[in-house]
């Protein structure tokens, strides 16, 4: 993925495969991410970086969870199944998850490297640089979590 136009590509490539397969949800997830990939790409008028295209399926990520959680509540199951069989298709081309105690523990190392370069302990007001260290580091470490999970995890780590 770190060439342009890589993920695309790759995801033609899946479509064509889900076409002969017959499989007709896959193949419309599929074409709803090369379309949100396309349009960001119109939009930013030059083709996306590796990062741009994760930030891209992170947002359609997050617009799935939403509208699970809108229709749970409005008790409409089969488009909440819909929308959750949609999220394992697109969380195909993201990099791997951080589990929960991954993050605390990459927290609890940021908290202790501020504290050693500061002399003191961050304290709740300065949330918002452990924060991007945190975010820093997913990054670095080619993993992702997500970034409500990021500030809950610091919130409880600095609360203590």
């Amino acid at each position: 993925m770190s060439e342009a136009g890589a993920l695309e590509a790759q995801i033609s490539q899946q479509v064509i495969t889900a076409m002969k397969l017959h499989d007709a949800e896959r193949v419309g997830t599929l074409r709803l991410i090369k379309t949100a990939l396309k349009n960001k790409s119109i939009d930013k008028r030059a083709p996306l970086d590796a990062a741009e295209e994760q930030q891209t399926l992170a947002t359609m990520i997050k617009q799935r969870r939403d509208s699970i959680d809108a229709f749970t509540k409005g008790n409409r199951p089969e488009l909440a199944a819909k929308e959750a069989a949609e999220i394992v298709v697109i969380e195909e081309f993201l990099p791997k998850a951080l589990d929960e105690a991954g993050l605390r523990a990459l927290v609890a190392e940021v908290i202790a490297e501020h504290a050693n370069a500061t002399g003191k302990a961050p304290t709740p007001k300065e949330m918002g640089p452990v924060i991007k260290a945190v975010q820093s580091r997913l990054q670095q470490a080619g993993v992702r979590a997500e970034g409500r999970l990021v500030s809950e995890a610091v919130k409880q780590a600095l609360a203590q």
